[in-house]
């Protein structure tokens, strides 16, 4: 069964914010309208790709340069993915497994916007789209710790 079967909800309200929320800066602006682009373009496909690379993942995240909390949001992330693709976990909007798949796709890409064979300042971008999308789903993320605790998986 394909993530969109699964997922009968299709919408896009980053982090389940209010309406009423306004962005003053241009260049949130300007990155907020590149990932509604991009993240309408994820297909089941890009979902599979991201699990199936979950060992690249896991390497890139266990990298010196990276921060042990972005390390532990990629793991609950893939986690997150595995749960709603196995129908454990179903409540989730397409956005953001869309965000989820975008931001970890684009983790996986050493071409990205800065190199990541660039010594020091490789993984900075990759830092940057993981946050960035985070920031729009977390709430989410949060409801899918929140019930992991209670089906007692922990974390």
């Amino acid at each position: 069964m394909s993530f969109k079967g699964i997922l009968s909800r299709i919408y896009f309200n980053p982090g389940n914010r209010d309406e009423g929320t306004r962005v003053d800066s241009i260049n949130e602006d300007s990155t907020k309208s590149y990932m509604e682009e991009e993240v309408i373009k994820i297909k089941d496909e890009d979902v599979e790709i991201v699990l199936d690379n979950e060992e690249e993942i896991d390497k890139k995240f266990s990298g010196a340069l990276t921060l042990a909390k972005y390390a532990e949001l990629g793991k609950i992330m893939i986690g997150m993915l595995k749960d709603v693709k196995n129908g454990v976990y179903p409540a989730v909007p397409w956005f953001t497994i869309a965000t989820i798949v975008l931001s970890l796709l684009y983790l996986l890409n050493p071409l990205d916007f800065i190199p990541d064979f660039i010594p020091g300042i490789g993984y900075i971008d990759d830092l940057a789209i993981l946050a960035i999308g985070t920031g729009w789903i977390e709430s989410d993320l949060h409801k899918y710790l929140d019930w992991k605790i209670k089906q007692g998986k922990g974390i």
